[in-house]
């Protein structure tokens, strides 16, 4: 198997859940040793997440792989001296404690970077370490709800909505791998590791980048528009006769094409649709003309002339349809992974792709403190 492009980097990740073992996924995907230090009794939170695969919940294997275990209790004076020497070891430490928390342990970031000066030290935390907020726990929710997310999520005239998906948790866990590899390159300039504040606050709100433009030029506030899109129309989801569709068709060329296909060749010179500024403006009244005809049709029908004309559209695909699709499996996008004791267990495939050090699978995710042995082992020959 090719070498990764990590390899030979050591990462100490003391996460628990998602947002940190998520960064040290895609840093263990990519090559690196990664030391997963877990409480002895129970581990990781996610362990214990439905659903189950022999008593195992699927989710820790999906976002713990390609990791070594070793167990801590760090209220044990022993275990708080073998993570010591772990940091003097690793060029990457993780964590998503509460702010804190570690410095009372003397596990802090000045005590661990005396002593390994190279030491690249990441927090993941809901708020940061500084600033009125950073002693409140954060979880995805709160974070979603705390960054505009999901007040700008959801139909215009009903509740906020959070996305059905840990996006603060994911995005934060990539944002934090993003700034280790440039932590890394940095200490090839300097010969010194640094220290990263990420939080899940700003990651989602990094993600409202139509939004934070219009507030930035209106000093407003951003009106939560549903399937709409605050710069593009027509840009939403359509129903069909027996589906749904996205249609992205803003382009004038585009948008002259449509006409055609849907046969109301008479909006072309509307001129409230006579540009794409004003057919935002006028989203009220074009979007019902659009849906009332392709709802006469079944999808097939319409993506194939909205292929021909190339328009950009795709059928709207369910989580199970969308890890089936032709395309996902061309680009292998889910791979099996053969677990001795479990058989092979289907993972998503890396999503980071280099030619020429790819990111791979190359063990499953670990048994609670099942590397045990091999790591004090390893500490026992410094």
């Amino acid at each position: 198997m090719t070498a990764g492009a990590l390899e030979g980097i050591v990462v100490l990740d003391l996460t628990n859940f998602l947002s940190g073992p998520y960064c040290t996924m895609l840093l263990a995907d990519m090559g690196a040793d990664v030391i997963k230090v877990e409480r002895p009794d129970g581990g990781d939170d996610a362990r214990r997440m439905p659903p189950f695969v022999e008593g195992r919940g699927q989710p820790f294997a999906v976002w713990n792989r390609n990791k070594r275990s070793v167990t801590a209790d760090l209220k044990n004076p022993e275990d708080v001296a073998m993570v010591r020497a772990l940091a003097r070891r690793a060029d990457v430490l993780v964590e998503n404690f509460r702010p804190g928390t570690l410095a009372k342990l003397g596990l802090g970031y000045p005590e661990l970077r005396a002593a390994n000066p190279r030491l690249i030290w990441c927090s993941i935390s809901g708020f940061g370490q500084t600033g009125p907020w950073a002693s409140h726990g954060g979880l995805d929710m709160m974070a979603q709800g705390m960054s505009g997310l999901m007040a700008g999520n959801g139909p215009p005239d009903g509740e906020p909505y959070r996305l059905p998906i840990a996006i603060t948790d994911v995005t934060a866990g990539m944002y934090s791998a993003i700034a280790v590899l440039g932590a890394l390159q940095a200490r090839h300039s300097t010969g010194e590791g640094q220290q990263i504040d990420q939080s899940l606050l700003e990651a989602g709100i990094s993600l409202g980048v139509y939004e934070a433009a219009h507030v930035f030029t209106h000093g407003t506030r951003p009106e939560r528009l549903g399937q709409l899109h605050r710069g593009s129309a027509p840009y939403r989801v359509f129903r069909t006769a027996d589906g749904w569709i996205t249609l992205g068709a803003s382009k004038e060329k585009f948008f002259q094409a449509l006409c055609g296909i849907i046969g109301r060749p008479e909006l072309r010179s509307d001129p409230r649709f006579e540009s794409n500024a004003k057919r935002v403006a006028n989203n009220a009244q074009l979007i019902p003309l659009i849906q009332d005809a392709l709802a006469k049709q079944p999808s097939a029908h319409w993506l194939g002339l909205l292929s021909e004309a190339g328009i950009p559209s795709e059928p709207v695909l369910a989580y199970d349809e969308a890890l089936a699709h032709p395309q996902a499996a061309a680009r292998e996008l889910v791979v099996d992974f053969a677990d001795p004791a479990r058989g092979a267990v289907k993972h998503l495939a890396p999503p980071v792709r280099l030619t020429g050090t790819p990111a791979s699978i190359r063990r499953r995710a670990p048994d609670l403190g099942e590397h045990n042995a091999e790591i004090k082992a390893w500490l026992a020959k410094d």
